[in-house]
């Protein structure tokens, strides 16, 4: 099994930054993708971003590409999510995931997934 643990959610102002970390730990190896989702009240989850092992294919949804850039760090088994110009639209939990397959865009092709952690935009 495979656990991940996310941290770096808060409470922010529009226009702030934030920076999520995913903790990777378990049966972890070699060739894992690792994603962000965020899931809003009421909403299905969605894909933000994906990252592939070697970090040479990234995915970054159009609703936060140009603000959010996910990176990762394989001798620390973590993958982080850097949020700049939050927005109230951004307020959701934020989920860190993990897949051994390659450039999967749905929630269902990611086995192993962290307990999120929650983000808030408000003034």
């Amino acid at each position: 099994q495979v656990q991940l643990v996310e941290s770096g959610g808060g409470s922010v102002q529009p226009g702030d930054s934030l920076r999520l970390s995913c903790a990777a730990s378990g049966r972890t190896r070699s060739g894992a993708t690792m994603a962000w989702f965020r899931q809003a009240p009421g909403q299905e989850r969605l894909l933000l971003a994906y990252i592939s092992w070697d970090s040479k294919d990234t995915f970054h949804a159009d609703s936060v590409k140009g603000r959010f850039v996910i990176s990762r760090d394989n001798a620390r088994n973590a993958v982080y999510l850097q949020m700049n110009n939050l927005q109230f639209e951004d307020t959701a939990v934020y989920v860190c995931a993990l897949t051994f397959g390659t450039r999967i865009r749905s929630a269902p092709g990611y086995p192993f997934w962290g307990q999120g952690t929650q983000v808030t935009v408000s003034s």
